[in-house]
């Protein structure tokens, strides 16, 4: 069937996301020729957010990415990133029958007893249509903007060579292989078919777990651009937020429900759930908690995890000959003994709550300003030794975990992390965790970890 004429593209696309290679382009000079990347990095960051804020869609959801990765950018201009919202506006119900007969054909509304037309979210790629099946089943349609895969891929363009500008002045962290992830990760995210697929996997990997609840995915209602599946229902988890109404038992539940959602899939089959953005979960009564998006998910070399592993066992035995063998499993290849005396400092705050065999919060707000503070240490050291350059697999592991912290501590949970996390990798085996995942893709049909990438040391 034919895609919605090229007129209505164009107006779709301008009207939704407001993004064009030129005006990108244009504040980006403005950006540079202004201000540059040196002097006062608080004032260049608010200039940075205030350009972006100027944008919308791919562009914004790049720069949000950024900011999710601790080690990318300075502190300063992560703090004003991670502060961009997504202001795309949804699309006219008009545009929405018309996206919708695109991908279902023009008798699409016989296929729902009931069909709101208004979304119930909007977001920077798509938004979600809540709709009821004739057997009564109640779906959320995700339905993507039209002409998706070339704004993306013009706003990548620029987001490369603003990285490269970016690096030019900021040279502890060389960023060519943490760009290329991200766009990799973000064209997938437009891939409906792949996410439906990882819907599919993620239900059987949690499976067992009856605090997770993964939403099933409808095949007959779903398109490589619209995505039906079940609506859970569940209260955004940011309301355990308030500490007041959520005594501190039932925000640890949810926060240990949180922890084995992120990290059973990860050491039982070596993938992870990338985005840790709070609108990806919602809480039910019994405090079990839903799993709701999955545009952005890792699979990993098995080899990969072990890392993760070894590097928590070398910081907690001060073994520095596994440190090197863990920094090897991620990629790094052969450190200097002062780039990996620099990565074992930042390491050894990072596992720390994983290091302490007690009941306790994962950081307090001096946590994280001691955390920005020793980060910045980092970079500088860093970039006194030369630079380094992130392995791709790096960036959503990372990211994954700063989610986790950042959720904890907005929950003020109190729980023994040591004991959680050495349960989950009592049992861990690289080869037995390889060929687990290999069987789980093969019965998703799900693209097979690069096999380039299995054998890291």
């Amino acid at each position: 069937m034919s895609d919605i004429t090229s007129e209505e593209t164009l107006t779709g696309t301008r009207r939704n996301l407001k993004i064009g290679t030129t005006a990108g382009s244009l504040i980006w000079n403005s950006l540079r020729s202004s201000i540059g990347f040196t002097g006062d990095r608080d004032r260049q960051a608010q200039a940075l957010k205030e350009a972006l804020g100027s944008l919308r869609g791919p562009m914004v959801k790049f720069a949000q990415l950024l900011a999710s990765i601790p080690e990318l950018l300075p502190p300063e201009y992560a703090r004003e990133l991670s502060e961009l919202q997504s202001n795309a506006p949804p699309m006219g119900r008009p545009f929405v029958k018309r996206r919708m007969a695109n991908e279902l054909g023009p008798g699409w509304r016989k296929q729902f007893a009931g069909f709101e037309l208004e979304p119930a979210a909007a977001a920077s790629l798509g938004q979600v249509h809540r709709a009821q099946l004739h057997d009564g089943r109640d779906v959320a349609c995700k339905l993507q903007y039209p002409s998706m895969y070339e704004t993306v891929e013009s706003d990548l363009k620029q987001a490369g060579w603003m990285m490269a500008m970016f690096e030019r002045y900021e040279g502890s962290i060389r960023t060519g292989r943490i760009v290329d992830e991200l766009k990799a990760r973000i064209l997938e995210e437009l891939d409906y078919t792949l996410e439906y697929k990882r819907m599919a996997m993620y239900r059987e990997i949690l499976s067992g777990e009856t605090t997770v609840h993964v939403p099933a995915p409808v095949a007959e209602l779903s398109t490589d651009r619209l995505l039906t599946a079940e609506w859970l229902r569940g209260e955004p988890i940011s309301a355990a937020f308030d500490l007041d109404a959520y005594d501190l038992r039932t925000r640890n539940e949810i926060a240990v429900n949180v922890f084995n959602l992120w990290y059973r899939p990860l050491y039982d089959y070596a993938v992870i759930h990338g985005d840790p953005h709070f609108g990806n979960y919602t809480i039910r009564d019994d405090n079990s908690v839903n799993l709701l998006d999955f545009g952005c998910v890792r699979v990993f070399p098995a080899t990969f995890v072990e890392g993760v592993i070894r590097l928590y066992e070398a910081l907690r035995d001060d073994d520095r000959e596994k440190a090197a063998y863990a920094y090897r499993c991620w990629g790094f290849g052969e450190l200097t003994h002062g780039l990996m005396e620099v990565l074992n400092e930042w390491a050894r705050f990072v596992y720390a709550p994983l290091l302490d065999d007690s009941d306790r919060p994962i950081g307090d707000r001096e946590h994280v300003s001691e955390g920005r503070t020793r980060l910045s240490e980092v970079r500088k050291k860093l970039s006194e030794a030369g630079g380094i350059e992130l392995p791709s697999e790096f960036v959503f592991m990372d990211r994954a975990s700063v989610g986790l912290g950042a959720l904890a501590l907005r929950l003020d949970a109190r729980v023994n992390w040591h004991n959680m996390f050495n349960a989950m990798i009592e049992d861990f085996d690289r080869d037995v965790v390889e060929q687990r995942q290999a069987e789980l893709l093969a019965r998703h049909a799900h693209p097979a970890v690069d096999a380039s990438r299995r054998d890291l040391v």
